[in-house]
């Protein structure tokens, strides 16, 4: 099993900023990849950027590439999503994942973080 807690969430006027964090615990040497996702009212969840947990690559939805950057501690057990540029649409609540595999559905998820953003 993997334990993941999201930080760092709040309330933001738009063009700010904001950094999340998540602390994973537990059987971490069996994660591949970690990702964010988020979950917006009255909204299917969806993905926002993962990356590898034993590498450089990254991937990023079309709606926040150039304004999100997905980092990693793995020292730490640590995955960062540092939000820059904010608009009201990014208004969700915003979930850490981890990944066993490559590719299909995350494994484990935390427990989110709400992030709103005024206009």
């Amino acid at each position: 099993q993997v334990q993941l807690v999201e930080s760092g969430g709040g309330l933001v006027q738009a063009g700010g900023s904001l950094r999340l964090s998540c602390a994973a615990s537990g059987r971490t040497y069996r994660v591949y990849r970690m990702g964010w996702f988020r979950q917006a009212p009255g909204k299917e969840r969806e993905f926002v950027a993962a990356i590898r947990w034993g590498g450089s690559f990254t991937d990023y939805a079309e709606s926040v590439k150039g304004r999100f950057t997905i980092s990693r501690d793995n020292a730490k057990n640590m995955v960062y999503l540092q939000m820059n540029s904010l608009k009201p649409e990014d208004t969700a609540v915003y979930y850490c994942a981890a990944n066993e595999q490559s590719a299909g559905p995350y494994d484990y998820w935390g427990q989110g973080t709400q992030v709103t953003v005024s206009s």
